[in-house]
């Protein structure tokens, strides 16, 4: 038995979650963590028992690491994982893959010419709730599924984040930010994109901080806080997504996917567990009264997961023999979704998605991330 090195690079506030539920899994140890602050990657290190840190630098140097986490602001994620790929190592990076398809293609086909892998965030794809309801669909409890609707609510990060001024920025908003989430899940599930088209707007055009040392201080709106989309999907389904940052009612984790004969209502696609059941159509409508719809309850395993489980997938993935679930080229497709609802957002016009992606594939049946496989 034996277990696979991981080091991170980036040790904000998603780091916590990721190497708390890192340190459960047998089949990795992460043996460093670096940062631009090299005094914070040392508090981490500490916090977590782990045994080195230090730069960005000493973690692609480190000789025991087969796997790089990049958890750094949006707009440097290429440029990480790119130099962990020239590094000789796999990476996994949080969302989005990149900011630009260019930058992102190019990442994916050095990675092919090193025979290395990457994989993009949101894992929770992998999650219990989530491979339960794409079960089900597979399945036919809803039979062929025609639109999908899904919807992200909330006041905005500024709210509760200390430092909210990049979730505003270019590369972000509700759109990069939320948006991976809900659409690799509508990929997951309804295959790949078509085309697309999407109208936006802005609340204001300056935020306040509420909370933490910054309280009070103002910053700018670079992106729409507000954005609403239509998406044709390859096979001929479709849906409509609103993603909001300037909502009073606070609404999250919507989706639900119509078909031929039912619904379903899926669990919060930034969330590993949740409610799964289902609906079926009325037979019959009399004297105008239609008869209180049953929902069916699915069932499905409750257990505790969160973060890191794409990056194990991936090593116990690559040990095996087999794709990955959350892969890099299922980030590449989602991030060129995003930036064409970003584009048919500043013009007008309905955007044809270039790119596409094979199925996305289901975790292997009893898969269980606290039991040692390698």
């Amino acid at each position: 038995m034996s277990t696979v090195g991981i080091g991170i690079i980036g040790v904000g506030v998603i780091s916590d979650t990721y190497l708390e539920n890192l340190s459960a899994f047998p089949d990795v140890e992460v043996l460093i963590v670096g940062d631009l602050l090299v005094d914070r990657a040392q508090a981490q290190a500490e916090k977590y028992g782990v045994p080195a840190f230090g730069s960005a630098e000493d973690v692609l140097a480190h000789p025991g690491v087969g796997l790089v986490i990049n958890l750094t602001i949006p707009a440097v994620h290429v440029e990480v994982s790119r130099a962990a790929i020239a590094a000789g190592k796999h990476v996994w990076t949080e969302k989005p893959l990149g900011l630009d398809r260019e930058g992102a293609a190019e990442l994916l086909r050095e990675a092919d010419a090193a025979g290395l892998r990457v994989g993009s965030a949101p894992d929770t794809l992998l999650g219990p709730g989530f491979q339960a309801a794409r079960r089900a669909i597979e399945n036919g409890v809803i039979g062929r599924p025609l639109f999908a609707q899904t919807a992200f609510q909330t006041q905005g990060p500024d709210l509760w984040h200390p430092s909210p001024a990049f979730l505003f920025a270019k590369g972000a908003g509700p759109l990069l930010d939320m948006g991976p989430y809900y659409f690799s899940a509508l990929v997951s599930l309804l295959g790949p994109v078509d085309r697309i088209a999407a109208v936006g707007s802005k609340a204001r055009e300056e935020r306040e901080i509420h909370t933490g040392p910054n309280a009070g201080t103002t910053f700018p709106v670079e992106v729409p806080s507000t954005i609403q989309i239509v998406t044709a999907f390859e096979q001929g389904a479709q849906a409509q997504s609103l993603l909001s940052f300037d909502s009073a009612l606070e609404r999250h984790g919507i989706v639900e996917i119509h078909g031929t004969e039912g619904t379903i209502v899926i669990p919060d696609p930034n969330q590993f567990v949740g409610r799964i059941a289902y609906v079926k159509p009325l037979g019959v409508i009399r004297d105008g009264m239609s008869f209180e719809q049953e929902w069916i309850e699915i069932e499905h395993e409750d257990v505790k997961i969160g973060r890191g489980l794409g990056a194990l997938d991936m090593v116990r993935a690559i040990a095996e023999g087999r794709p990955h679930v959350a892969s890099g080229e299922l980030g590449y497709h989602v991030l060129d979704i995003l930036l064409s609802a970003q584009e048919s957002a500043a013009t007008g016009q309905t955007v044809v998605v270039e790119s596409t992606v094979a199925p996305v594939p289901l975790l292997p049946e009893g898969f269980d991330p606290f039991a040692a496989t390698l």
